[in-house]
């Protein structure tokens, strides 16, 4: 849909688009999460009786990913719901905030994860490594065949392709928790379970802290790192008819969609409709970016107040 209006002297154009993932994925997020609390209670319970602190990070892991996935689900509902007069942009910025509480949570995890472990490397205690191998070969299962829930919707949000990833960072987790009681079984070295649970830790840390950059940045209004704002606005000032572009901002609406305005300085007139649409089409296309805003100023010597960069 494209308009413009008339206020204050200035023509606008306005346009936007709407894009969800398919409904199928709320059914994809209620297995998950069924799946993984349930896996994380069974890790819990062998953890404490085979005395394996990998295998309790390794259920303190997948219990953060399980809530994880149940703040997804919801932000992944909320974000479905129209826009009101209360939220006239929808709901959608709570799957950003999903995103940064789980990577918070997860640091919290990361903390008590890494003391334990310190404590145990100090003071080792016997493991009962076959048990802990045989559940975590169980959670290599159960975390692969809730990664493959994700796999299709992955490339076209950024909450969903979060799911995917932490699934699969989890696959690799227990398949070191798997090698840690291979090794202890035939080594004996009790040291290698506290080990393994720091090299669980490091894991955690690198793929929490993308999500935590990338979350608070779109937390903030800031720039996402799918769109070059610098090719954004070479594009604009292309535009045929268009000499100057000024005031322009890119932030994001929600993990899948992205919002645009900018004053766009055109002294031959205004461009009409079908400039506005194609103008609309094309930066979806190229850029991802579906809610666009045009401001468009007929008098290139008028100063307008916007026009500073430092000027928000």
């Amino acid at each position: 849909m494209s308009d413009h209006h008339d206020h204050a002297g200035h023509e606008h154009g306005h346009s936007h688009s709407h894009a969800h993932a398919p409904a199928s994925f709320g059914r994809a997020f209620a297995i998950g999460t069924v799946l993984n609390l349930g896996f994380v209670a069974v890790e819990v319970v062998y953890g404490f009786l085979s005395n394996s602190v990998a295998l309790l990070a390794d259920a303190g892991h997948n219990l953060s990913d399980a809530l994880g996935l149940v703040m997804a689900w919801v932000a992944y509902v909320l974000a479905r719901r129209l826009p009101s007069r209360g939220y006239t942009f929808g709901l959608g910025k709570s799957s950003i905030l999903a995103a940064l509480f789980n990577a918070v949570l997860l640091l919290v995890a990361v903390g008590g994860i890494g003391w334990e472990a310190i404590q145990r490397l100090f003071h080792p205690e016997p493991v009962a490594a076959g048990m802990v191998m045989v559940v975590a070969a169980v959670g290599i299962l159960i975390n692969g065949a809730t990664a493959m829930l994700f796999i299709s919707g992955r490339k076209g949000d950024l909450n969903i392709h979060a799911a995917f990833m932490h699934m699969i960072a989890d696959v690799a987790v227990s398949a070191g928790v798997v090698v840690a009681g291979l090794v202890i079984l035939y080594t004996g070295w009790l040291w290698v379970d506290p080990a393994m649970s720091m090299i669980v830790n490091i894991a955690i840390l690198w793929a929490t802290w993308g999500i935590l950059r990338q979350s608070l940045t779109m937390a903030l209004m800031g720039v996402p790192s799918s769109v070059d704002l610098a090719k954004v606005q070479a594009f604009l000032k292309a535009l045929p008819g268009v000499a100057e572009v000024h005031d322009l901002h890119v932030w994001p609406l929600s993990t899948t969609e992205t919002a645009l305005s900018c004053h766009l300085v055109m002294p031959g007139g205004h461009p009409g409709d079908h400039f506005l649409l194609t103008a609309t089409e094309e930066l979806k296309e190229h850029f991802g970016i579906g809610h666009p805003t045009f401001q468009v100023e007929l008098d290139q010597g008028l100063a307008c107040p916007f026009a500073p960069d430092e000027v928000v």
